[in-house]
């Protein structure tokens, strides 16, 4: 048995594959410790895996604001120390990072301290953190068909996006009754990503009553610091009735995704691996100041799969005639589901749990992994 030591946190899109990373490692056998953040939505998703260890680092992201980049200096001061502490107590037989800046501290800290350094990179485009990083990591996981530059090839691995092991497909009518909703006609989830999208909640409420008239009703995850809970009625001629939920935070992502006809949805890697293992035909708009421009390179990848329709955010004057078209077209749903289908049929759990064995039977005293 190894400890291995997770740096992930920060966003949804860090901690989500941390934790399924994490879930298979301890079911074969391992421990494994997470470093987290103190961002409520850490504490918020954390709650629903009590059996796992997680440990709160400081950290903040990167500002080149004189005063934000000092509290970024100081807080990866904060962040390195108890990493080097942490390190020496666990022992671990290999750190893997997740990007973000709470992986910079500890991936320092292992480097320094003589312990291999495992890199996941979940976008087309690797983010700031990965690159500055990767001259130090033993092994870098990048998308198929991503590349760093002056690599050697025995580094890389090309790897999808963990997912926890509760995300699958449910039946709609299950999910939408563990949800708690009636729907009399379609369904649209509106999802920004962990952390919302103010210009996605501002769609929803300026164009329900247009979608409402269609009999379509709206599930809407504002984040945490963009809404309340809420719900608006739209009564129609016949009788029946559109609803819009609006809800700040959901950890219930299998059967959001699973009671859901069609999402509209920005493009993080997170939430676009949620979709296929969930089958979920979706309409992407790419956040256009993402860092690198990395949601329009997902976004137009998984386009190019077969597994989304992309609208650029200059043109969400368009994207409720988008919506409508989309979610009334049962070719084009069934069409994208068996694409989704196709995408879904590996996991790169596995193949990474055996890859991180391998790595860990190389460093002297740890045990080496058995055949089953």
């Amino acid at each position: 048995m190894s400890t291995f030591l997770i740096a992930c946190g920060g966003t949804g899109g860090h901690l989500a594959p941390g934790i399924a990373l994490a879930e298979g490692l301890v079911g074969a056998g391992h421990e494994a410790c997470l470093l987290i953040s103190n961002k409520d939505v850490d504490s918020r998703l954390v709650k629903s895996y009590p059996q796992l260890e997680f440990v709160r680092s400081p950290g903040c992201g990167m500002s080149w604001k004189p005063l934000g980049f000092l509290r970024f200096q100081w807080e990866q001061l904060r962040s390195f120390i108890l990493a080097v502490r942490l390190i020496r107590r666990r022992k671990p037989a290999a750190i893997v990072g997740f990007g973000g800046f709470l992986s910079v501290g500890v991936t320092l800290a292992g480097f320094m301290l003589g312990y291999p350094v495992v890199l996941h990179e979940a976008n087309r485009r690797p983010g700031r953190a990965i690159r500055m990083l990767s001259g130090l990591a033993q092994r870098i996981y990048l998308p198929e068909g991503t590349q760093l530059k002056s690599l050697p090839p025995q580094t890389v691995r090309h790897s999808g996006y963990p997912v926890r092991k509760e995300i699958r497909r449910l039946p709609q009518d299950v999910a939408r009754q563990k949800l708690g909703i009636q729907v009399s006609g379609k369904l649209l989830l509106v999802f920004g990503g962990s952390q919302g999208a103010v210009a996605l909640n501002k769609w929803v409420t300026e164009n329900f009553d247009r979608l409402a008239r269609e009999n379509i009703s709206v599930y809407c995850l504002t984040g945490l610091n963009h809404g309340t809970m809420g719900m608006v009625e739209h009564k129609l001629d016949d009788g029946q009735v559109a609803c819009a939920y609006f809800v700040p935070f959901c950890d219930r992502m299998a059967e959001v995704l699973s009671a859901a006809d069609l999402v509209v949805s920005r493009a993080g890697a997170g939430s676009i691996a949620e979709f296929i293992r969930c089958h979920t035909p979706s309409i992407i708009i790419p956040f256009p100041f993402a860092a690198d421009d990395h949601q329009r390179a997902n976004a137009r990848f998984f386009e190019q799969q077969g597994g989304t329709i992309v609208v650029e955010q200059e043109n969400i004057s368009s994207l409720t005639d988008e919506v409508i078209d989309t979610i009334f077209n049962d070719w084009l749903l069934n069409k994208m589901r068996e694409n989704l289908e196709r995408l879904d049929r590996t996991s790169p759990i596995e193949p990474m749990i055996r890859d991180l064995e391998s790595i860990a039977a190389e460093r002297p005293g740890q045990p080496r992994p058995q055949q089953a």
